[in-house]
């Protein structure tokens, strides 16, 4: 699924701002901003993620997921996994 910095970060590469994200997903300002505002992966209804994902496809986004290889290409970011800091160094 989405999380929500992934989702923060797509609206940034496709730069809309979440009421063009809203529109375009056909779905209402508030919940954009609940799904942005949330912790870690987006909860929600399945249809109302679906509508979001398929709206930033629709822009020239692909969301990777963890683990996930990109297959269409093209430029953008990804967050590197974090890795245990050794305590002595």
């Amino acid at each position: 699924m989405i999380t929500a910095a992934q989702m923060r970060a797509a609206r940034a590469l496709a730069g809309i701002d979440q009421r063009t994200l809203a529109e375009r997903a056909g779905v209402s300002l508030p919940t954009i901003q609940r799904m942005e505002a949330s912790e870690g992966v987006v909860r929600g209804v399945v249809d109302t993620l679906m509508k979001v994902i398929h709206a930033l496809d629709e822009v020239g986004v692909e969301l990777i997921g963890e683990n996930q290889t990109s297959e269409r290409g093209g430029r953008g970011v990804r967050l590197k996994a974090t890795v245990a800091q050794n305590p002595q160094g």
